[in-house]
């Protein structure tokens, strides 16, 4: 972890008046083509969950502004951000937290999300790490192909942990698409950071083979 300086006097114009606003995230929701890594997942017999999760953590850890958080007067730059997404679990209908270790190996990511993921089936969690904002906090929603979202959120103090959520894919005409909402806070995050996330994760998932 390292500390930043925004020496550019724009920049820190532009940190400074996106942080000091009531609400400072933005978001935005697109969608992405994901026929090419679902028929290479079945026929690798890896499962979806687990790898749509890795890719979406691997492209937000591929860009630098999303590893950064806002920590009083100072902002710092993780090494590495790790993701905290919703799960369902057998024993209650309200989902549970299941925060993974970041690895850039898939087939390592994979096994250790899938251990972590059967743990929870029944002790199931809403506790992070008092004091960490390494995090990614993921989210599913498989039953709605949704075109917006909005997440519940606490602002004082700050909160500058990027929010990613994924939906219900659907085919349209040879393609297959999966609505996918990017949150982040605007001090560090501008349209820009946006436009670069969503043409690496297409990238990843137009060629996941390459990980596989």
């Amino acid at each position: 972890m390292k500390t930043i300086h925004f020496a550019e006097e724009h920049r820190r114009k532009h940190f400074d008046f996106f942080r000091q606003m009531d609400q400072p995230h933005f978001n935005i929701c697109a969608r992405v083509e994901i026929g090419h890594l679902l028929s290479t997942l079945k026929a690798a017999g890896q499962p979806f969950t687990p790898s749509i999760v890795y890719y979406i953590a691997r492209t937000a850890n591929e860009i630098p502004a999303f590893r950064q958080r806002i920590r009083g007067e100072e902002v710092v730059e993780h090494e590495a951000v790790h993701p905290s997404f919703t799960l369902l679990t057998e024993i209650s209908e309200v989902f549970s937290f299941c925060t993974v270790h970041y690895q850039p190996d898939y087939t390592g990511f994979v096994q250790h999300t899938q251990e972590k993921m059967k743990a929870l089936q029944t002790a199931p969690s809403m506790e992070d790490e008092p004091g960490r904002d390494d995090y990614l906090y993921l989210s599913a929603i498989p039953w709605v192909s949704f075109t917006s979202l909005q997440h519940a959120m606490h602002y004082h103090p700050v909160d500058s942990v990027p929010r990613i959520a994924w939906g219900k894919f659907y085919p349209e005409g040879e393609k297959i698409w999966l609505p996918l909402s990017v949150q982040a806070h605007h001090a560090l995050v501008d349209g820009r950071h946006m436009g670069d996330y969503f043409e690496k994760i297409q990238g990843f998932l137009s060629a996941p083979e390459f990980f596989l």
